[in-house]
């Protein structure tokens, strides 16, 4: 087996206060994966991607990038990895081009110009590249800011909602480039609030609620593990005692159904034939990440379940 471009053992972190925001998560990405780190806000994702970034210490576990252990081998982990933070970080006196060569200072890399060029030109920075970033607008600045990850030539990049409060047209170019980059061989792992995003672009998902993995699957698996289906029923006719454990929504004659897989269509027509209930409309509705990520980390379906 190939050495994982990150491995998460069994991460747990607790904090002083006896909070515990990772609880023994575990996963591996693949070498060239375009991954998503999916969950809600207070799911535990910016805390594991502190630990990759080794800017905090699990309590127990370990994580290694590209075979690197994060603390006993903090050095080449860190030339292994670039980190795109959600919050805006900037140096308010320097130009665009200033930024990247002082960033590239810090892993002991000099006379990268050509590279520093290319990733100017590949972000559409080029006619900021002599402005001070403070003069930048939010969706430039977070250009900056991947640039700044790619300057050591990283092979794992994490992105962590690298598009938030970007406009729809540098939103395009920018995953334009990333798609590039990973076709490039390059290692992507993806936090985002935008799941159309996330399922457009992502070879697999994990899911994260309350600091656990809640899924961990291929886009398509987890696409296909459910469908819903929409019945309208004839008057005077009510849906079956035996379909209620699949019952999503009621509205008077309407239903909607959730469906584990196709296979249940046929255990839910039978179930209307044995009964003798007739069915006026019926709609198999497609299921998009969305729907998957509410089940799966809503805190409502985890009371119900």
């Amino acid at each position: 087996m190939s050495t994982p471009a990150l491995l998460i053992d069994q991460a747990v972190k607790t904090y002083a206060n006896g909070f515990t925001a990772l609880h023994g998560v575990s996963f591996r990405v693949e070498p060239g994966e375009f991954f998503g780190l999916l969950g809600p806000n207070g799911a535990g994702k910016t805390t594991l991607i502190s630990a990759m970034a080794g800017l905090s210490r699990l309590s127990s576990g370990r994580i290694a990038v590209n075979g690197h252990d994060v603390h006993t081998a903090a050095h080449a982990a860190r030339m292994s990895l670039g980190v795109v933070p959600q919050e805006l970080v900037f140096d308010p006196f320097f130009s665009v081009r200033e930024a990247l060569r002082f960033q590239s200072g810090y892993f002991g890399i000099r006379r990268n110009d050509d590279w520093i060029d290319e990733i100017i030109h590949k972000l559409g920075l080029d006619d900021k590249a002599d402005t001070n970033t403070r003069n930048l607008s939010g969706g430039m600045k977070r250009r900056v800011m991947v640039a700044q990850a790619l300057v050591h030539r990283p092979p794992v990049i994490v992105l962590d909602e690298p598009t938030a409060g970007v406009d729809v047209e540098l939103r395009q170019s920018l995953w334009q480039f990333i798609e590039e980059i990973n076709r490039q061989g390059h290692t992507i792992i993806l936090t985002t609030h935008y799941l159309e995003e996330a399922q457009s672009l992502c070879d697999r998902i994990a899911m994260m609620k309350h600091g656990r993995l809640v899924a961990l699957d291929s886009t398509a698996n987890l696409l296909q593990a459910e469908s819903q289906l929409r019945l309208e029923l004839v008057l005077d006719n009510r849906l079956p005692e035996s379909l209620h454990r699949c019952l999503l929504e009621e509205d008077g004659h309407h239903y909607l159904l959730r469906l584990a897989d196709y296979s249940e269509l046929a255990f839910v027509l039978q179930a209307l034939q044995f009964d003798g209930i007739a069915i006026k409309r019926m709609q198999l509705l497609e299921t998009d990440l969305e729907d998957v990520f509410l089940r799966l980390t809503s805190d409502k379906a985890g009371a119900a379940a």
